[in-house]
């Protein structure tokens, strides 16, 4: 006998006899499914592509720290010139770094100067961590980070100073084997760490190198933090490759060095206060992570008479503090 079935006293239609689904409730059924898929796929996409993102920027790190092993120097590669007017009349530094200097370490499979950046994969704008802000790539050190180019400073309750200048160099970039994308910017006559004898200093001549590597060239969403970042070379010999990975919130103030360390914790077990070298990059790559109302940033890297070290993120210039029991100074948190 068939029956129907009625709900909020709307009679429905009638199942087959056989127990089989109707059209009605099977296009149903679909709807719920698609409308579910909508809301999550995207959430499990980005998840997805998150990881992927982790595991090929900690692979990359690996391979440019071994990398930067092997060269005997990082000095010197290329000619940086310029007339009695300050006109720069040759520049071939970045590219002969990577032609003479990276290929002889690293698979690389496409050269490009600073014309022709997205030829390598380049993105032509790029997505700041903080903030959003979409920016034009950078072509030169005067458009990465002005204060690698001149920068002068002085204090004058306390008589320091101090200057810098370099010649705007322009970058180049490449394409490695594993289909990555890396901008180089780079200074042919860096210095050794000279941190441990000075109460003030510029880092901006400790900087050798500087790579801003997109994971998946132009494809998207060329956004720091996810499929792009960046990798800074201290030091010619013996160098130290820093790859900070700041957390995306802007950070917090007034903070002591061991609640920073706690703050950091809170946010992930990934996450830590950043060494001196780790906050020297974030200086010189600030205009990629945005948002540098900040002034100095606290490191957990000490100094000889146990204090630690500060770094400016808008002069360049770091100093020696005490022992982080402060509260006048910044925390930015970065995973490595």
């Amino acid at each position: 006998m068939k029956r129907t079935f009625t709900m909020f006293g709307a009679k429905q239609p009638e199942r087959p006899e056989n127990g089989a689904f109707t059209m009605a409730e099977i296009l149903l059924s679909l709807t719920i499914i698609g409308v579910v898929a909508a809301i999550t796929l995207p959430s499990l996409t980005g998840n997805i592509n998150e990881r992927t993102w982790n595991t090929q920027r900690k692979a990359l790190y690996a391979r440019f720290s071994q990398a930067m092993a092997l060269m005997p120097s990082l000095n010197g590669y290329g000619t940086l010139a310029a007339d009695e007017s300050g006109s720069i009349t040759e520049d071939n530094i970045a590219e002969t770094f990577i032609t003479a200097g990276l290929s002889t370490v690293l698979k690389i499979n496409n050269i490009c100067d600073s014309d022709h950046l997205q030829d390598c994969g380049i993105p032509e704008k790029f997505t700041t961590l903080v903030g959003g802000t979409v920016s034009t790539f950078p072509k030169d050190l005067q458009e990465l980070n002005s204060g690698l180019v001149s920068y002068s400073y002085s204090i004058t309750t306390t008589g320091e100073h101090g200057s810098y200048s370099y010649l705007n160099a322009k970058a180049a970039a490449f394409e490695t084997a594993n289909g990555e994308s890396i901008a180089v910017f780079y200074k042919n006559n860096c210095i050794a760490d000279q941190s441990s004898t000075t109460h003030f200093e510029f880092i901006q001549p400790y900087v050798c190198a500087n790579f801003i590597y997109d994971l998946n060239g132009t494809k998207g969403p060329n956004t720091v933090g996810k499929d792009m970042g960046f990798m800074t070379v201290l030091y010619p010999t013996d160098s130290l490759v820093a790859a900070p990975v700041p957390h995306p919130d802007a950070g917090k103030s007034n903070l002591t060095l061991s609640e920073g360390r706690k703050y950091c914790t809170a946010l992930s077990d990934e996450y830590r206060i950043p060494n001196k070298e780790e906050a020297a990059s974030m200086y010189v790559n600030k205009a990629f992570i945005g948002n540098n109302s900040s002034c100095w940033l606290m490191t957990s890297s000490k100094t000889a008479d146990n204090g630690i070290w500060f770094q400016s993120v808008l002069t360049g210039n770091r100093i020696r503090g005490g022992s982080g029991a402060s509260t006048d100074y910044f925390i930015r948190c970065v995973k490595r």
